[in-house]
């Protein structure tokens, strides 16, 4: 299954600054001077191609500002601290998918600020699913980190591969509802036991959600985080889809 991709090419989505990178892209994005050189094409929400400078050193990064948010009747205003949330939650449970996500100030107000990825954009989950064996265990962790944070919009295009062959997931706005609403293209693990060594990246946060993740969400989203990670805790399954219909649209 292999959907046509309908994210844009690179130039489209804005071509990775190919000067040497940062050697502190984290402090680069905390603190850098933003430009905003294009609005990214075929999002819902007001996001936009950024340059960061600091130090005589450059980076872009995905720059998406709370004014810039469509409301939505089933997530409050804030998704940019979801995506923040999202890479917080991530380098807790020690998986290295979500691209380096800040919190700060910009040209339009606060928002999140993310690492652009350098990824090959004609490849996806469906693509990568099929032609590369040797990632699957990658992507069996991207799938349970969306079970516990409640992702609901992990579409194929969501899933990146750089250059070095690493693994990357973006567009974490829409998790850790309250109300469990997992939507996801991952289904293709449903039924197995979920390895050791992945269950142990849950186990890292099952007893507490690091206080830099629950300051960010609300008490009862916190509380629904901890049932989830019981849940995976106590089946130690990647569930399934009898329903068909958690899967986000469009697909890619």
């Amino acid at each position: 299954m292999t959907p046509k991709n309908e994210r844009g090419t690179a130039a489209e989505r804005g071509a990775p600054d190919k000067r040497s990178a940062p050697s502190n892209p984290a402090d680069t994005l905390a603190r850098g001077d933003i430009e905003i050189e294009m609005r990214m094409p075929y999002s819902s929400n007001a996001t936009f191609l950024v340059k960061v400078t600091a130090d005589g050193e450059s980076l872009r990064a995905i720059y998406k500002p709370l004014r810039g948010e469509r409301p939505l009747w089933d997530f409050a205003p804030g998704l940019h601290r979801r995506e923040v949330a999202a890479y917080r939650l991530a380098v807790a449970m020690g998986l290295d998918f979500v691209p380096i996500t800040l919190l700060r100030e910009g040209p339009l107000g606060e928002g999140s600020m993310q690492l652009l990825v350098d990824a090959d954009f004609e490849q996806h989950y469906f693509t990568l699913f099929e032609s590369r064996e040797d990632l699957h265990d990658r992507l069996r962790e991207i799938a349970v980190f969306d079970i516990l944070a409640n992702n609901t919009d992990r579409k194929s295009g969501h899933v990146l591969i750089d250059n070095a062959g690493h693994i990357w997931g973006i567009d974490h706005g829409l998790c850790f509802a309250a109300d469990f609403k997992l939507r996801t293209v991952i289904w293709e693990f449903g039924g197995e036991e979920i390895p050791r060594h992945i269950m142990s990246t849950v186990e890292r946060v099952s007893t507490a959600l690091p206080l830099e993740v629950a300051s960010l969400l609300d008490d009862d989203e916190v509380t629904a985080f901890a049932q989830r990670a019981a849940w995976l805790c106590e089946h130690r399954q990647f569930p399934h889809d009898p329903s068909g219909q958690r899967y986000p649209w469009p697909l890619v």
